[in-house]
């Protein structure tokens, strides 16, 4: 199978792009997504998440504001924060 080059995208960049996260409860989960945001998109701040508990408390939801200049500098965040122990769903 082969990557297509050409993709067209319906986000246009550079704009700030909301990544919602789902997660393990962890007094760690927010920094932990903050820190592997900032890999990819340094100026990443603490005031950029918002988080809340799951209904039942299971899990934690953080709402991620990221500025992103392209679509690769997307899919990095993406593929940083699926890949971290205590990150379960990335939209």
């Amino acid at each position: 199978m082969t990557e297509q080059k050409n993709k067209t995208s319906l986000i246009e960049f550079p704009c700030t792009f909301p990544l919602k996260v789902m997660g393990a409860v962890h007094p760690e989960f927010e920094q932990a997504v903050l820190e592997t945001v900032r890999l990819h998109a340094p100026d990443t701040q603490a005031h950029h998440i918002t988080t809340r508990p799951s209904s039942k408390g299971n899990y934690t939801g953080a709402t991620v504001q990221v500025k992103v200049e392209n679509q690769e500098q997307l899919d990095n965040i993406y593929r940083a924060l699926t890949s971290h122990e205590l990150v379960k769903v990335v939209l």
